[in-house]
């Protein structure tokens, strides 16, 4: 099972769509002064919710900023794709991140999905999901080298590395790195051979599910699975006094972002919200990662680190 004492998280993955810097960073700061425990935004080129062809920011160079502007919350991508760089480049750039923020980095990555933006910009995204997934298993063990300042090589077939150097070092002791997404067969086992955080999504009796797989994966390696920190993304909450303005709220909140998918969110009044979110606090998943598309929901932001943090920290004691 997973830690059942490991405390509480609020992640707050702010969308770097259709927004500027200093709303960006404003939404950041607010965060952090909630209390809120870790900072993200979305590793896009074009607006994955949006008409393309809108406003989207560079993810790795905003959230340099974010790590100098703030003190406290962990830092990262939710999650890099590593399709978009390098691999010992990714690790370089969240190794510098890692001194910008004074330790608080997190190398967040996965296989990457997104068709056109690889098409736009130029980037290889191979014959299909299994490729890029073979792509990312080459990857993980420079990551994870660099890091801990082995100086990796890799031979291939994709990555054609030489003694990756990285100095200076993280300031982290152990800088954590987080892989997104819950295949069952690969993405999962990559979660249990290099994972220090796994990000999954989708509804309670999946994610139980998926922790049984994850579990399995990590007895085949030897891997104690307690030491493998439960994310989840759980979507654009709303909060309001009342059920009826939450989701006329809601509603005109995914009026603009142009993706059905997103529509079954926490939605309520605290109580709703606080139900709908301790299904998986049970579960283990106490690292609780909120999406905020802008215009950002200040109110829910505010609601939720002071409404519903609280009843659900009392569940965990």
């Amino acid at each position: 099972m997973p830690d059942m004492t490991a405390p509480l998280k609020l992640g707050a993955d702010i969308w770097n769509q259709y927004t500027d810097w200093p709303a960006f960073k404003a939404a950041h700061l607010q965060a952090e002064a909630l209390g809120y425990d870790s900072l993200w935004t979305m590793d896009h080129i074009y607006p994955p919710n949006r008409p393309e062809d809108g406003p989207i920011l560079e993810a790795m160079s905003l959230m340099s900023a974010i790590a100098e502007v703030t003190s406290k919350a962990t830092i990262s991508v939710m999650v890099a794709s590593n399709t978009y760089r390098n691999p010992a480049m990714l690790t370089k750039i969240m190794t510098t991140i890692d001194h910008i923020s004074d330790g608080r980095a997190i190398l967040g990555v996965g296989a990457g999905w997104a068709e056109h933006e690889h098409e736009g910009f130029g980037f290889e995204f191979g014959s299909g999901p299994g490729e890029r997934l073979r792509w990312l298993k080459e990857a993980l063990p420079v990551m994870r080298g660099m890091l801990d300042g082995t100086n990796p090589s890799s031979t291939g077939p994709h990555y054609a590395i030489k003694h990756a150097y990285n100095v200076p070092p993280p300031v982290q002791e152990r800088m954590p790195i987080l892989i997104g997404g819950s295949g069952p067969k690969v993405t999962l086992r990559l979660v249990a051979e290099y994972a220090d955080i796994c990000n999954i999504g989708g509804s309670p009796s999946k994610v139980a599910e998926r922790d049984r797989i994850l579990i399995e994966h990590c007895d085949v390696v030897g891997r104690d699975e307690r030491t493998i920190e439960r994310s989840i993304d759980v979507g654009v909450p709303t909060i309001r006094d009342s059920r009826a303005q939450a989701f006329r709220d809601k509603d005109a909140i995914f009026a603009a972002q142009d993706n059905e998918t997103w529509k079954n969110q926490p939605t309520g009044t605290p109580e709703d919200v606080f139900e709908w979110l301790a299904r998986y606090v049970e579960l283990g998943y106490h690292h609780l990662v909120f999406y905020w598309p802008a215009p950002y929901d200040e109110e829910t932001m505010v609601r939720m680190a002071n409404e519903v943090r609280p009843r659900l920290e009392a569940m965990i004691g």
